[in-house]
């Protein structure tokens, strides 16, 4: 008599079993597609932007150095577009492969409940004499034994309805799934096209790239002219910062002097209390302080690099390069005062600001809107960025924390 709440209990279990298989997995893959396809809108912006910066730089018909600069950017962003396809493309072939299992899963029990269900309507007829139903029920032992009986009939029937309805549900889910194996695979055919086009197109870039070195490879002299005054006058911003950074520290000596008190080593710049705060306001930013350009893409990097061309030479960047279009403005990535202004050969205007002992420094600008002394907030604009002859506009960020350079990439958001 125990056997129909057994039967009942057994079709809410195979119930519920049958809503996990449904639900899970899509709602535990929804969140990766939806982080792969933000990383892959994000890398083709990137690869759109650079496209715009190539297409200003090209309306000179020489081959420049930021042409290929700029070129190997632009395949950086397409290998690694390519590998976020890639990895889409993994994760469909796993649903693919999830939703597979499910089916047969599904198959598997819509057997066996069929079988099930066919025993239940043979035993029925078997037994569907309303007159054995009643002896059954009135030859019990006792009142209790009766009732248990008529129970076990109702909950029979309840349970042969219930049967119905698990198979009809999961048939249903079963159609679904089929419906979204389908719609895996045309999803997959898509991407896969996807891929083989950005395949072609990083083809395409490289032999434009390996165009571009040929050429530049015949300019060498001019190359090697070009970094030697590079180099000079990085030596000149780098001295006129140190003297900068010299002429503080004295004042803040002379000051100490005066008042008979002594800067700490950790504040050589014998910082005032709303200065130490506006230091540390900015080191607590690290990492999410704003691009110095509302626009714009890392074209040179921080430290030493090998020379894109010239094999065996070396280039050094105290701060970091953005290419940008042309007319973008430069802005003060934090709060600050405006410690100095001047100008330098390669580097045009140069606007250097103070954040307590932290210096960001902002070059190559062909107007500034701001003067020493003057207080700037957080993406307020400083000037206009030069464009040369060849179209390239480029923005020569550095920071320093005290006498020390800092890789600005570090502090800065990696994205806008």
């Amino acid at each position: 008599m125990n056997k129909g709440l057994n039967y009942s209990l057994n079709t809410k279990l195979l119930f519920i079993g049958i809503l996990i298989l449904f639900l899970l997995p899509d709602t535990f893959g929804q969140d990766k597609k939806s982080q792969l396809q933000a990383r892959k809108a994000k890398i083709e912006e990137e690869i759109n932007y650079t496209n715009k910066l190539l297409a200003e730089t090209k309306k000179t018909k020489q081959a420049s150095l930021n042409q290929l600069v700029l070129l190997n950017k632009k395949i950086s962003h397409r290998e690694e577009l390519i590998n976020a396809i890639s990895s889409e493309i993994n994760q469909i072939d796993s649903k693919i492969l999830q939703t597979n299992d499910t089916i047969e899963e599904l198959t598997d029990n819509i057997k066996r409940l069929k079988e099930e269900y066919a025993r239940m309507i043979y035993y029925a007829q078997k037994n569907k004499s309303s007159y054995s139903r009643l002896m059954f029920i009135f030859s019990s032992e006792s009142f209790n034994q009766a009732y248990q009986r008529l129970k076990y009939f109702q909950q029979y029937s309840s349970y042969r309805k219930n049967q119905v309805r698990v198979i009809i549900e999961t048939q249903k889910v079963l159609a679904e799934k089929v419906a979204l194996l389908q719609s895996q695979k045309k999803e997959k055919v898509t991407l896969k096209s996807a891929e083989e086009q950005e395949r072609k197109k990083l083809s395409q870039e490289k032999q434009e790239q390996d165009k571009a070195v040929k050429n530049l490879s015949h300019k060498e002299k001019e190359l090697l002219k070009k970094i030697r005054e590079s180099e000079k006058a990085a030596r000149q911003l780098q001295k006129a910062i140190e003297d900068l950074i010299a002429e503080e520290i004295r004042k803040a000596r002379e000051t100490a002097k005066k008042t008979g008190t002594k800067p700490t080593p950790e504040n050589t710049f014998g910082l005032t209390p709303s200065e130490m705060k506006l230091s540390n306001s900015f080191a607590g930013n690290k990492g999410i302080l704003p691009w110095p350009t509302e626009r714009g893409v890392i074209s040179e990097t921080f430290g030493e690099h090998a020379h894109p061309v010239l094999k065996g030479i070396k280039t050094k960047n105290n701060g970091i390069d953005i290419s940008t279009t042309q007319g973008a403005i430069a802005r003060a990535v934090f709060e600050g005062v405006v410690t100095s202004t001047m100008t330098l050969p390669n580097y045009n205007n140069v606007v250097i600001i103070r954040h307590g002992e932290f210096l960001t420094v902002y070059s190559n600008l062909k107007q500034i809107y701001v003067k020493k002394g003057d207080k700037v907030t957080t993406k307020q604009k400083i000037g206009v960025i030069e464009t040369d002859e060849s179209g390239k506009t480029k923005l020569h960020f550095e920071l320093w924390k005290g006498k020390v350079l800092q890789n600005p990439q570090s502090w800065i958001a990696k994205s806008r």
